[in-house]
């Protein structure tokens, strides 16, 4: 679990004294990398007695462009802004350019959040 609270120290080098422990809502988890291939969704719990659902590995999305929205096979991901090493490893994340059945499409939603992948055809 990764602890998003203060930081213990100071700007000076300081160390700042805690005046109470953590909590659980003060923690937040890894980040999914949402990998090409056979269909894998997870459940977290989230706030407010809700749910997400996390793609931990998906092969498709839903294509958007002037004609409709179709689904399409994921075959790789051609570009990634987020990480170079993310192209290699077949990483999805908001912001990438992946290669689907329909052509080169750049991904609108985060799959680690929404459990799916959307995207827009690029021209």
């Amino acid at each position: 679990m990764k602890d998003h609270g203060r930081s213990v120290r100071k700007r000076t080098g300081g160390r700042r004294r805690p005046i109470r422990g953590k909590r659980k809502h003060e923690l937040g988890g890894e980040a999914t990398e949402t990998e090409v291939g056979d269909e894998a969704l997870k459940t977290v719990d989230a706030r407010g007695n809700t749910g997400k659902v996390r793609a931990i590995a998906t092969d498709r999305a839903s294509v958007a462009s002037d004609d409709g929205t179709t689904h399409a096979t994921i075959e790789g991901v051609a570009e990634n802004p987020a990480n170079p090493n993310y192209v290699r490893r077949n990483i999805v994340t908001k912001g990438a350019l992946i290669e689907t059945s329909e052509g080169l499409a750049r991904v609108t939603s985060r799959p680690g959040q929404d459990g799916q992948v959307n995207a827009v055809l690029e021209e």
